[in-house]
């Protein structure tokens, strides 16, 4: 260990975050980077990041939908969801097709391949979440869950 920095050959010192762990932002985003980091993690040898697999599992229940409801359903911004969906359909995944008597508009579909995708996809997902369901049980998802769509209420 001699060629690293002398820091890490300190003890660990306790970090005093003050008033941060009781600020529910604050846990919110802990949080959040825990699940991230677990679902990157599980999701590597697919290539997909969360806000990709969410739109795939709106098509998957919601063929042909349109750009602008995908992307309001989920939150996306319409400027960001364009290239999402963009490498989504370089990937084989997802397309476009005209709807019938509309010429201006495209509705989004997934493609053999993205429903075969979205079947791996949820195995892993299960995966995931069980992991997190196993921290605070059951009847702690589904209050947790409770609380965060209240936040989430306008």
């Amino acid at each position: 260990m001699a060629d690293l920095p002398e820091i890490l050959d300190e003890p660990a010192t306790e970090i005093d975050l003050g008033p941060l762990p009781m600020l529910m932002g604050y846990a919110l985003r802990r949080a959040q980077l825990m699940m991230f980091e677990d679902f990157h993690a599980r999701f590597a040898g697919e290539d997909i990041r969360p806000a990709q697999y969410s739109v795939l599992k709106v098509l998957e229940l919601n063929p042909g939908l349109r750009q602008n409801q995908v992307s309001a359903a989920l939150g996306i911004q319409r400027s960001n969801f364009g290239p999402m969906f963009d490498l989504l359909e370089q990937r084989g995944l997802v397309e476009r097709r005209r709807p019938d008597g509309d010429r201006r508009a495209f509705a989004l579909f997934l493609t053999e391949g993205g429903a075969a995708m979205v079947a791996r996809l949820d195995r892993l997902v299960e995966a995931h979440e069980a992991k997190f369901v196993a921290r605070i049980g059951g009847d702690g998802k589904v209050k947790l869950r409770t609380l965060l769509f209240q936040l989430a209420q306008e």
